[in-house]
């Protein structure tokens, strides 16, 4: 439980110890992960930076996507002639390589 605490004051006392706070301006957060991602919209970012070391806080709307963004899906779609759900099942199958994508579905023909 935090204290209630001035801003000011707050600050001042973490200057005095090496902690610097900035807030970063930002539309979007996207975290890459092996199976998809993580969207944060309309986040807030805070990079605080301690001994040179710096970490991030991220607040906002959170949504999770498939590995696959549909402007992936509409290239290899044009790329290999072939259907959104053909493009969309190599894309997973490739882990949203889209060259491999498209490689492959070329093979099959």
């Amino acid at each position: 439980m935090m204290p209630n605490i001035d801003p000011k004051n707050m600050a001042k006392m973490m200057k005095q110890m090496g902690i610097q706070s900035q807030e970063l301006p930002a539309r979007r957060v996207v975290i890459e992960q092996d199976d998809g991602q993580i969207v944060i919209d309309e986040p807030q970012v805070t990079q605080i930076t301690v001994q040179g070391q710096a970490t991030f806080q991220i607040a906002g709307k959170i949504s999770r996507h498939s590995g696959v963004s549909a402007d992936d899906i509409k290239m290899v779609m044009e790329s290999a002639a072939v259907d959104e759900k053909t493009a969309k099942e190599a894309l997973e199958a490739a882990k949203g390589d889209i060259a491999e994508a498209i490689m492959k579905l070329q093979e099959k023909k």
